[in-house]
C-alpha cells in the first residue's frame, strides 16, 4: 500500500507490471524539477507519450503532466539526456521485492542501466552494461558498498519472495522472532501485507517463525504476487493507495490502473485518465487532504512507538551501551573519528562489535541492540535517552496538532507569490567563473595573486589547466571532466591580454595538473602568477573573444557571465561583449542599464539588490568593449 511517505515493494511490483505492458519504449527527454524530483518522457510501443515521475526515496509512477522544468536542465538531468535520449527501453525490472527498479536502455551498441532507489533517502544511478557506475545523483560511501563513479553498483540483501518453496521454508525457520515481523521486514512485505498473509493462512501473527508451517505461507505469498501482477484492483482508501484490495472498503475510489491511482493520490499530480468507470468517483481535494492528515497521524504515531522501543532497548542494555560510550570517549581523546571508523571497520570487537555505522562528523555511532540506535558520544548515556524522550514529546505534540486540524473544515489555501531564491555566495564567486553546458565549474583568476592561489590551492587531479597563448592571461581551471572544453577556451581567451590589445581571436591550450609547475630551470625566473608548463599541450586555434553577461532567474537569481553559448541559454536576458571602444567602467554601467531596463519591462522590478555595478563589473573583460544586446 502506497502512503504519502512513499511506496513499498508490493506497490513497485504493480507499477513495474503496468510499465512493462507499454514496452518497447523510446526515451525522449529527462527533466529535473525542485527537491530532487525527476521526470522521464518516453514514447510507448504505440507511440503514445508517457510521463514518468521519479521522487527518489519515495515513489515512481506515470503522471498526466509534469511540473514546469527550469529553462536550463541541472547537471544530472543533462547527463541523463546525453546518455539516454533516443535510447530504446528494452526492459523494466524490480530487484526482487526491494524498492529498486532498473530500466535497461539500449543506445547504439551499448546498454545502460538506470537504477532507481526508493529506500532510505533514495537515489538515481546511471550505470554501464556491466553495472559500472557512470554517475549517481547522490554519492555515498557505506560500510558494505560505495555508490560513486567508476565502481560497480552492488545489489544487497536476499529476496525470499523469489525463493523456491524449500528455500523459503528454510529461510523462515532460521529467523528468531514473530512470524509477522519476519514477513514484514525480512520478506519486505510491510506490516499490512504480512498481517493479511497471517490472517489468510490462519497462522497467529505472534507465532515464533521457526515453529510455523511455511507451506501455506509460501502459497499465500505466491497468490498475492500473482494478483498484484495480473489481477489488480487499484483503489484509494482511508489508509492509502492500494494496487489490490485485501478487504471490502465501501469508502474507496477505484481506478483503471495503479499508475492512475498513484497519480491521483499524490498531491500536485494530474490524473492520467479523465474518466473513471461509471459509479466510481474521483477523489475530491478535501478527501486527499484528509488522507494526508490521517497518514501524518499514523506516521507520527509510528515514530513515537519507534522512539519508545529505542529507549526501552537502551535501558535493557544500559551497561553495555555505557561501556561503549566510555570506550569511544577514551578513543577520541587521542584518535580522530576517521581513525576510529577505520579501526571499527577493520576489526570490530568487544562493545564495538554492535556498531553498524559510524558518523565521524557528528561524533556518533549506530548500534544494533534489537533496535538500531544512534548514540552521540558527547551526550553520554542519559543525554542520549533524553534526546529520544524529546523526540517522543515532539511527535506527540504533532499528533495532537494534526487531530485538531482534522476536526476543522478544509479551507482553500490562498495563492502565494513565488519568490525565486537569490543565489547564495559560494567559494568560487570571488574569482571569475561560469558553469559549462554540462554543469562543470570553470574558474579564472582576476589578477596575479588569484592566479597563484588557484594553482596552489584548487588545481587537483582530474582538473584541466587552461591558458591563452598570450602574455598576461587569466589562469583558468576546469574543475572536472566536461564535454565542452571549447567553452572554457572562449573564457580563457576573453580574459587575457588579447582583449586588451584589441584582438578578436587567440590561441588557447590546456594541460593536466601534473604539467604545471612553479619550479624553473636553472637560470630562469618565474614571477608571481606565472607558471612553467611542461609536456604536450592540446590547442584550440583562433578562439573568438566574446563574453555575455546576463541575469539568471532559475534555479537561483543572480548575475552570470561567460561564453555566449552558455549564458544565452541560461539568462533571462543578456548582453554580448566583444573587443571595442568603451572602457571597462563605462561598459559595466552600460550593461547594468540594459539589464535593469529589461528587468523592469519583464515585470521583475529593478532588482537593485542583485543588479548592481559590482556584480556586473566582475564579468567585464580587461580592455575596451563594444556591446550588443542579445535576444
Amino acid at each position: 500500500m502506497a502512503t504519502l511517505q512513499g511506496m513499498n515493494g508490493i506497490d513497485l511490483r504493480a507499477v513495474v507490471a503496468e510499465l512493462r505492458e507499454l514496452l518497447p519504449g523510446w526515451v525522449a527527454k529527462s527533466f529535473q524539477f525542485e527537491n530532487r524530483l525527476f521526470g522521464i518522457r518516453f514514447n510507448d510501443r504505440d507511440h503514445n507519450k508517457r510521463l514518468l515521475i521519479v521522487d527518489p526515496g519515495k515513489r515512481v509512477h506515470l503522471v498526466g503532466e509534469f511540473p514546469t522544468p527550469p529553462k536550463v536542465p541541472p547537471m544530472f538531468a543533462a547527463l541523463l539526456r546525453k546518455y539516454l535520449a533516443d535510447g530504446k527501453i528494452l526492459d523494466i525490472r524490480q530487484y526482487g521485492l526491494q524498492r529498486i527498479v532498473i530500466f535497461d536502455i539500449g543506445k547504439r551498441e551499448e546498454v545502460f542501466h538506470l537504477v532507481i532507489e526508493l529506500f532510505d533517502e533514495g537515489n538515481i544511478v546511471l550505470c554501464r552494461e556491466d553495472y559500472t557506475i557512470i554517475k549517481p545523483l547522490s554519492h555515498h560511501r557505506f560500510k558494505d558498498r560505495e555508490v560513486i563513479p567508476g565502481v560497480e553498483y552492488r545489489f544487497l540483501g536476499q529476496d525470499p519472495a523469489s525463493f523456491s518453496e524449500e528455500a523459503f521454508g528454510a529461510f523462515i525457520r532460521l529467523q528468531d522472532r514473530e512470524i509477522v515481523k519476519v514477513l514484514a521486514v525480512d520478506c519486505m512485505l510491510g506490516g499490512m501485507y504480512a498481517e493479511y498473509i497471517c490472517r489468510e493462512t490462519g497462522i497467529p501473527k505472534e507465532s515464533p517463525a521457526r515453529d510455523v508451517d511455511t507451506v501455506p505461507l509460501f502459497q499465500s505469498l505466491a497468490r498475492l504476487l500473482d494478483r498484484v501482477e495480473h489481477d489488480r484492483r487499484p483503489a484509494i482508501g482511508e489508509t492509502g493507495c492500494h494496487p489490490v484490495l485485501l478487504s471490502q472498503d465501501n469508502g474507496t475510489s477505484h481506478f483503471e490502473s495503479f499508475n492512475d491511482a498513484l497519480s491521483a493520490f499524490y498531491p500536485g499530480n494530474t490524473r492520467l485518465s479523465a474518466v473513471t468507470k461509471p459509479g466510481r468517483k474521483v477523489l475530491a481535494k478535501e478527501e486527499v487532504i484528509r488522507t494526508q492528515q490521517v497518514a501524518a497521524v499514523r506516521k507520527f504515531t509510528e515514530r513515537v512507538a519507534r522512539n519508545e522501543r529505542v529507549v526501552a532497548a537502551i535501558y535493557e542494555n544500559y551497561t553495555s551501551v555505557a561501556d561503549l560510550i566510555k570506550v569511544l570517549a577514551e578513543a577520541e581523546s587521542h584518535l580522530s573519528w576517521q581513525e576510529i571508523q577505520a579501526r571499527i571497520q577493520a576489526k570490530p570487537e568487544g562493545p564495538a562489535a554492535r556498531i553498524v555505522a559510524v558518523y565521524p562528523a557528528e561524533r556518533a555511532v549506530e548500534i544494533d541492540i534489537g533496535e538500531k540506535v544512534k548514540i552521540v558520544v558527547r551526550e553520554g548515556i542519559e543525554g542520549n535517552i533524553s534526546r529520544y524522550f524529546e523526540e517522543i514529546k515532539k511527535y506527540k505534540r504533532k499528533i495532537a496538532g494534526a487531530k485538531v486540524a482534522m476536526e476543522q473544515k478544509v479551507k482553500a489555501a490562498p495563492k502565494r507569490k513565488v519568490v525565486q531564491p537569490v543565489r547564495p555566495n559560494r567559494w568560487y564567486h570571488r574569482f571569475r567563473w561560469f558553469r559549462t553546458t554540462d554543469g562543470v565549474i570553470v574558474i579564472g583568476g582576476r589578477d596575479a595573486s588569484q592566479n597563484e592561489e588557484l594553482v596552489k590551492k584548487y588545481l587537483e587531479g582530474g582538473d584541466r589547466f587552461v591558458h591563452a597563448d598570450v602574455h598576461g592571461a587569466s589562469v583558468v581551471i576546469v574543475k572536472g571532466k566536461t564535454a565542452h572544453m571549447e567553452e572554457a577556451a572562449v573564457f580563457a581567451a576573453s580574459y587575457s591580454g588579447a582583449w586588451r590589445s584589441g584582438h578578436f581571436t587567440a590561441d588557447v591550450y590546456h594541460v593536466g595538473p601534473d604539467q604545471v609547475s612553479k619550479t624553473p630551470e636553472s637560470g630562469e625566473f618565474v614571477g608571481k602568477g606565472a607558471f612553467i608548463v611542461r609536456g604536450e599541450r592540446t590547442y584550440f586555434r583562433d578562439v573568438p573573444l566574446q563574453i555575455a553577461i546576463g541575469l539568471e532567474i532559475e534555479p537561483e537569481t543572480g548575475v552570470i557571465g561567460g561564453p555566449p553559448s552558455v549564458i544565452g541559454s541560461r539568462a533571462k536576458f543578456s548582453v554580448l561583449l566583444k573587443p571595442g571602444q568603451f572602457e571597462p567602467n563605462d561598459t559595466a554601467k552600460k550593461v547594468l542599464r540594459i539589464l535593469r531596463d529589461r528587468a523592469e519591462a519583464s515585470g521583475l522590478g529593478p532588482l537593485k539588490h542583485i543588479l548592481n555595478t559590482e556584480a556586473v563589473a566582475a564579468f567585464v573583460p580587461p580592455g575596451g568593449s563594444d556591446l550588443l544586446e542579445m535576444p
